[in-house]
Order: structure tokens, then C-alpha cells, then sequence
């Protein structure tokens, strides 16, 4: 409400929150997409559950490229990532049964789950530990209806990558229990330093049945042309029988378009000059949220990847308190950590895709407000 009303006043706004790459004045290959996007085949309906075998494949080798060996006979297309969530919900789960879900964590499971007639429970990442799973205490605290755990590597906002001997854990937890494992890797283009000790794809040659997502919006920052994947591992008679259940819910929908199919494969290329405009622009402003931090009572949290900077800031008051604070003052805004389920106060996340002199001023407003009113 109160930024509403400072948008209808024409009040300026230094906007921490917007994640849409569209929007924040990065460089495109615009005439290179509108040509792919013109493609004359897509003027022929051709019905494929699965998505056409050219985007399949175009996924497959996009993946290699980046080191992860999928067969495009395991990929399924949807039209987003959320769709392709409901597709898995319905595929493992009944109405009334349970999927474990990270905490913190984007704020969109226990919508996507509810549409589905499935509980979102909560399991909770640690911050002390670098934000890892306690896969003994999950196994404690999970539900006998619990039939999937849904992973983001990395996380969304925290921006932990799974690690080896963390994921050796809970695959056998849940061969145990008999879960699947559905992990978002969405953000998997966005990593930070090399760390061999990373997951880098969960659907690799895993002991459990695995689906791992990823798409368009992020892999090419394009979250306006709608596709996402699914990758399908783990062992052969499962995966074989998960993609014959998973056919009948495709075949319900064909929701991907066809121009987006039959450009994929040059949108995917066209991503790498996005996702180095990308990668830059973080880079550079969490550099300078680090430097503005720096001395003062807002600690940066440490991140792997992903394109979100986490403050930790003095609980003297609610983060939705902060936020609320510094909207009004300040004209800064942000979302408050509650919005991604932590656990405690005081936290703010901060969007790192905004122009670098808006962002570099945002920071700085931020670290003022603490200043003067912790």
C-alpha cells in the first residue's frame, strides 16, 4: 500500500526488489532473438507431449555445454518452471500427501502444492553450517506422507549450492523412505567461485529417482518467452516409468508454444551474451554492497551463486519494520527475510540485478537507516 502510494505521487523509487532482467537495463541481441522467433516451421501444429525432439535436444546440448551429460530422451518441456512443479506434484503425489520443502526459500511452494491438494512442509537449511541440510534431523521431522524433497541448488535467495557428501546423505535417506528428489537448478548458470565439493546437477547418474529443472527465464534471461525443462534421472526402470505417468499429464497440457521450441536453440545461444551481462552486473554490485557494508552494523551474508545479496541487520526492529522504514524514509525498496520463511530477525534481500548507480545508492541509503536507527 505505502509504495503504491508513492508510485501514484511520482515519488522516486530505488527498487532492491526487481529480479526481472528485462528491466533493469541490460544489453540484449534483440534482432538475433526476433529472427529466431520468426521461424516458419512454427507455423505447423506438431503435438509432442515431451516437446519437440529439435528443443530437446537443444536443451541436451545446451546442458553439456555446461558439463551436464543429460540424454534429450530424459527432457521434458513445460512452459515454466511452476508448471513443470505441478506436473511432478501430480506425478508423486496424492491429494492430502506432503513434499519437503527448504527453509528459507522462495515463497511459492506452498501456493504450487495447494493447487495440487499437497502439503508444503517445511525442512530447515542452516546458517551456522553455510546454510546445509541436516538430513538426519529432516528424516526425524518428516511426515509419513512425505512423498518428494524439493531442493534449489542454489538456493533462492541464500544462494547455497548442494554439496557431494551432502547429497550422497540424502539420497540415502531417501532410498530409505522411497522419495524422489525434485531439485530447481534454475540459478545453476550462476555460480560463483569453482567448488568441486557442488552438485552441479542432482539429475546426473543418481541412486533415486531425480528431476532436475531449469529454463528460458533464467538461462537466457528471458522469463517473458515460456519454457522450462525437466531432466530425468536415476534408475532405468524408474526413470522409464516416471516418463511413461509423466507423458499422460504432458499430453493433457502441450503447453509449450512452437515458435519458442523451434528458437530455442539459438535463444540458448543467445543466452551467453546475457548471462555475461548478467553475471557482471552482480558481480559488480555485490562488490559494492560488500564495500558499503563494510565497517558498519549490516553484515553481507556469504552466497555461491544466484542474484540476490542477504543483510543481516540489528533486530531492534522487525525486518518488515526495516522495510516499512526504509521505504518511507528513504525511498529504498526491499524485501524482508520473512518474505523467504527465515527463521529469525533480522534480515533483508536485496535484488542485485538493478542498475549499478541506483543500486550503489540503495546500499548506501540502507546502511545510513541502520546507522541511525539501530
Amino acid at each position: 500500500m505505502l509504495r503504491a502510494e508513492k508510485e501514484a505521487r511520482g515519488e522516486p523509487l530505488l527498487d532492491l526488489t526487481e529480479s526481472n532482467p528485462t528491466r533493469v537495463g541490460l544489453a540484449y541481441p534483440e534482432e538475433t532473438i526476433a529472427a529466431a522467433l520468426a521461424d516458419r516451421r512454427a507455423l505447423v501444429y506438431q503435438p509432442a507431449p515431451f516437446g519437440l525432439p529439435e528443443a530437446r535436444l537443444a536443451v541436451a546440448e545446451h546442458l553439456e555445454a555446461g558439463g551436464v551429460g543429460v540424454a534429450s530422451e530424459r527432457i521434458v518441456l513445460t512452459a515454466s518452471t511452476s508448471e513443470a512443479y505441478a506436473w511432478l506434484f501430480k506425478l508423486l503425489a496424492d491429494p492430502g500427501d506432503a513434499v519437503l520443502v527448504p527453509r528459507p526459500g522462495y515463497p511459492l511452494f506452498e501456493f504450487l502444492g495447494g493447487l495440487e491438494s499437497v502439503r508444503a512442509v517445511p525442512y530447515p537449511l542452516d546458517l551456522a553450517d553455510g546454510w546445509r541440510i541436516d538430513v538426519d534431523a529432516l528424516g526425524r521431522q518428516a511426515p509419513r506422507e512425505a512423498r518428494a524433497v524439493v531442493l534449489v541448488n542454489p538456493n533462492n535467495p541464500t544462494g547455497s549450492f548442494l554439496k557431494r557428501e551432502e547429497w550422497r546423505s540424502l539420497q540415502a535417506l531417501c532410498r530409505e523412505r522411497g522419495w524422489a528428489v525434485v531439485s530447481d537448478e534454475v540459478f545453476r548458470d550462476y555460480a560463483g567461485a569453482p567448488d568441486p565439493a557442488r552438485v552441479s546437477c542432482a539429475a546426473v547418474a543418481p541412486d533415486v529417482l531425480t528431476f532436475s529443472l531449469g529454463g528460458l527465464s533464467k538461462s537466457a534471461g528471458l522469463p517473458q518467452l515460456k519454457l522450462a525443462w525437466i531432466a530425468v534421472g536415476g534408475p532405468e526402470a524408474e526413470v522409464r516409468e516416471a516418463l511413461r505417468r509423466l507423458e499422460v499429464v504432458a499430453d493433457s497440457y502441450l503447453s509449450v508454444g512452437a515458435p519458442v521450441q523451434w528458437a530455442l536453440r539459438t535463444l540458448l545461444a543467445a543466452g551467453a551474451e546475457v548471462r555475461a551481462g548478467i553475471q557482471a552486473r552482480v558481480a559488480a554490485n555485490r562488490a559494492t554492497l560488500e564495500a558499503t557494508c563494510a565497517g558498519s552494523a549490516c553484515r553481507l551474508l556469504p552466497s555461491e551463486g544466484g542474484w540476490y545479496g542477504i543483510l543481516q541487520i540489528p533486530a531492534t526492529r522487525s525486518g518488515e519494520e526495516w522495510v516499512l522504514r526504509l521505504l518511507a524514509q528513504d525511498g529504498v525498496a526491499v524485501h524482508p527475510g520473512y518474505f523467504y520463511d527465515f527463521p529469525r530477525e533480522a534480515f533483508l534481500v536485496l535484488s542485485l540485478l538493478p542498475p549499478p548507480a541506483s543500486f550503489a545508492a540503495a546500499a548506501a541509503a540502507i546502511v545510513r537507516r541502520v546507522a541511525a536507527e539501530a
